[in-house]
């Protein structure tokens, strides 16, 4: 029998009772208290069970006791039986985690707790929506080795409106939704139908859910308008994926009091960086900025600060700004506007570093020595003032070009921009031997015409500017996350595991074809890596090589568990250098100031499974954004090229399937799939350890990697497909040779960086094999588009 703790005594038994005391005014037992309690009980309990062992009688303990029951059956952490009585989720046989939905009707679960995805069958994903929350059991093994899962209970519906094309039907209207991860047609009844005409592109809200046995339904709530509209697939991508892009009310009010300049009484106890010569460095169309740096020479190396927007003195716990900053997770950048985590009153003025204005700010101060290893570190809160917003462009006019206008215009700030310059080159040398990984990779933009139709898709170029700021923000990261190591301080961090055992086995077996070999063993570090692509440099090859090492990466994410991230090199590493873009940089400029006030790990305000249940949320809320934009990078992607069917283009081969072979474009940077169909000249049996198509009788290989002549055959804009078939003419070597080494050898554009974002489960098929890219990005600057492909089932990169 087990044995039942003293209900006298329960309440004070709490060791989280200081922090809950803090964040409520009637505080009751915190979550890891109920569950160690229920642990005990050794049973399922009732809600009234669980009141008198925790001594709770009075009526609004209990209506709270209730309510965070129910939050915890919402999160995974509890599940209610038929008998309404709750139970521990048993992570061995019950698994909560969230739905992942692909377009051929089956899905997979991705788990709270981490740990491979279980599959879930069509039959299963009836009832579902892509987005949804579940608790499944293992149901079993599929013949490929798949964990199998059977839904047990839904514990929170995710999808309430949807985003489509209307059709009409004897008088019943459907919605496709555009979101393919969305496989059910939501039923419109005519009486809700609102006016809106056949092939209109509308948003739906969701009635009734999806069972078993029925469809969904629902009614027309907003008609958006015609289907080829300019800056409707924006509008499309911010609809289909549920981007928040209206303000509450309450946060109108709380905002309603802000004003452009800093209030004097907001200045007081803060540091004073007003003279110091700080400059914002980002690109010519940015309008917020979040960082400035400042560097001088000092004896032994250089001082390097870098003062990023104090946004956590004004977006306080418990708010409405809080609440709403924390449900759009991050802002969203699309080709013509951006979603923003926080108001523009805050993201682009009190927050924002603009020039010539007084601005609070948090300070990493860094002493780095003539090795670049960093001797001292320390934060503090600031009060600033930027001496210019200079742009990437500027920069590297002046220090690599020694632009003699630019020069003279900012006489006075030159010498610490060639400090700044110093001490890149320094802390790049140092990044090279400690082994960080440095995927060579190509972004595009793109340019809109006056009537807002794309016009080009051109590469974006990264100048040594860029690369200055990205080594001064990693160095403020790893400060951050090596200031909560030394305090034992429960953190969120920004984590990236090592490659998992079976892409490790699929990566040697492919290298071992090449006569090249991985160093490192059983668990490789980046320095193996890192070598290796030094190794290969001046292969004809390499970039197929460098392809096939990216996708045997894992992805990114926000933790509470620090494992350290992979693809830098570092032990600890944190997002400390964008709070007014990313709510779990915001979370760490909170947990930097409760050390600095001298608090400590047991009156934090947040509890490590608190900050687990963030890091989970925003790595969601990133790889949200992060499909979002890649679909109306897809639709304008498409959109320029239905102007081009029928041209010939040269490309590189960038990803090959059993069902055909995807090209990059090497003047448009597009992408599409020549379909095996299409490669008629031979039967083709598909090497997915090789990453290439062999014919039977012919001999000839398509590689990855290799060059190949095109022609655009069809554009399907509602499936974001584009269509090529071989060129006639085989310009440019238009189909690889025997065993791959007829056609010229190129260097193929990988799918993402060193620490690209949004990679796809090992057994899932992802949407594309292109993710935003962290390498520029985990430095911490503006996220750009990315030129990403739609259908792509090969493995995405990981997120920095």
């Amino acid at each position: 029998m087990t044995r039942r703790r003293n209900p006298t005594a329960a309440k004070e038994a709490d060791p989280h009772r200081q922090r809950e005391a803090k964040k409520y005014a009637n505080p009751i037992p915190s979550r890891e208290f109920i569950l160690e309690t229920l642990t005990n009980l050794g049973a399922p309990a009732g809600a009234d069970e669980v009141a008198r062992e925790l001594n709770l009688t009075d009526e609004q303990d209990l209506i709270a006791l209730e309510r965070r029951l129910g939050a915890m059956v919402r999160d995974g952490q509890l599940v209610r039986n038929r008998n309404q009585a709750f139970c521990l989720v048993n992570r061995r046989d019950l698994i909560a985690g969230r739905v992942i939905g692909h377009a051929d009707g089956f899905g997979f679960v991705r788990p709270d707790e981490g740990g491979d995805d279980l599959y879930l069958y069509p039959k299963e994903m009836r009832a579902l929506f892509h987005g949804d929350r579940v608790v499944v059991r293992v149901a079993g093994r599929d013949r490929r080795g798949r964990l199998e899962g059977a839904v047990v209970e839904i514990l929170e519906r995710k999808t309430r409106t949807v985003v489509g094309r209307l059709y009409k039907e004897s008088g019943v209207g459907f919605v496709a939704p555009d979101n393919k991860r969305l496989t059910h047609d939501i039923i419109i009844p005519s009486d809700r139908i609102a006016g809106a005409e056949q092939g209109q592109i509308v948003v739906a809200e969701i009635t009734d859910q999806p069972t078993q046995r029925t469809q969904p339904i629902g009614r027309i709530l907003e008609v958006l308008g015609d289907h080829m509209a300019p800056g409707m697939e924006t509008d499309i991508a911010i609809r289909a994926h549920d981007l928040p892009i209206d303000w509450p009310e309450e946060v109108e009010t709380e905002i309603a009091g802000l004003g452009s300049e800093v209030p004097e009484a907001a200045k007081e106890g803060r540091t004073d960086l007003r003279k110091l010569p700080l400059v914002t460095i980002d690109g010519a169309d940015a309008r917020d900025f979040d960082d400035a740096v400042y560097c001088e020479r000092k004896p032994k190396g250089w001082k390097l600060l870098v003062c990023i927007a104090d946004v956590s003195s004004y977006v306080v716990p418990g708010t409405a700004l809080d609440t709403e900053g924390y449900s759009r997770g991050n802002s969203v950048y699309f080709p013509d506007r951006v979603v923003p985590m926080l108001p523009e009153v805050l993201s682009n003025g009190l927050c924002s570093l603009n020039p010539h204005v007084d601005r609070l700010c948090m300070t990493a101060e860094l002493y780095i020595n003539a090795e670049g290893k960093v001797t001292r570190t320390r934060f503090f809160e600031g009060v600033m003032r930027s001496h210019a917003r200079l742009t990437y462009d500027q920069v590297a006019a002046m220090i690599i070009d020694g632009d003699a206008d630019l020069c003279e215009k900012h006489a006075d700030l030159l010498p610490h921009l060639h400090e700044l310059y110093a001490l890149y080159q320094t802390l790049h040398q140092a990044r090279a031997e400690r082994g960080a990984i440095d995927f060579d990779t190509v972004e595009t933009k793109f340019v809109f015409n006056e009537q807002g139709r794309i016009a080009a898709v051109v590469p974006l170029v990264r100048n040594e500017a860029h690369k200055i700021i990205e080594e001064c923000m990693l160095a403020a990261n790893v400060a951050a996350a090596r200031l909560f190591e030394r305090k034992k301080m429960p953190a969120l961090y920004r984590i990236h595991d090592l490659p998992n055992a079976e892409k490790l086995s699929d990566l040697r077996e492919f290298l071992g074809q090449l006569a090249l070999k991985l160093p490192g063993g059983e668990k490789p570090t980046a320095k193996d890596y890192a070598e290796l692509l030094e190794m290969v440099k001046d292969r004809p090859d390499r970039g197929l090589i460098q392809t096939v090492l990216l996708r045997s990466m894992q992805q990114a994410m926000y933790s509470s568990d620090n494992v350290g991230h992979f693809g830098l090199a570092y032990d600890a590493y944190t997002h400390f250098t964008s709070p007014i873009r990313r709510y779990p940089d915001l979370v760490v400029h909170r947990i930097i100031k409760h050390i600095l006030r001298g608090g400590t790990a047991a009156d934090l305000d947040y509890s490590k499974m608190e900050l687990q249940q963030i890091g989970e949320y925003c790595s969601g809320t990133e790889r949200r954004a992060d499909e979002a934009t890649r679909d109306a990078d897809d639709w304008l992607k498409c959109e320029f090229m239905q102007g081009k069917l029928g041209e010939k283009f040269d490309g590189i081969i960038t990803s090959v399937n059993s069902f055909g072979i995807f090209v990059e474009l090497d003047e448009v940077h597009v992408d599409g799939l020549v379909h095996i169909t299409a490669l008629d000249n031979d039967f083709y049996h598909f090497d997915p350890i090789g990453h290439r198509l062999h014919g039977e009788r012919t001999g000839t290989v398509y590689r990855l990697g290799d060059p190949l002549r095109v022609q655009v055959a069809a554009v399907n804009l509602d499936d974001r497909k584009i269509d090529f078939v071989l060129a006639e003419s085989s310009g440019k070597g238009g189909k690889a040779g025997k065993d791959g080494q007829g056609g010229r050898q190129s260097k193929p554009k990988p799918t993402a960086q060193a620490a690209g974002q949004g990679a796809a489960s090992p057994q899932q098929k992802p949407a594309s094999s292109k993710a935003g890219a962290d390498k520029p990005a985990e430095g911490a600057k503006k996220p750009r588009s990315r030129n990403r492909r739609k259908r792509k089932p090969a493995g995405a990169a990981p997120t920095s």
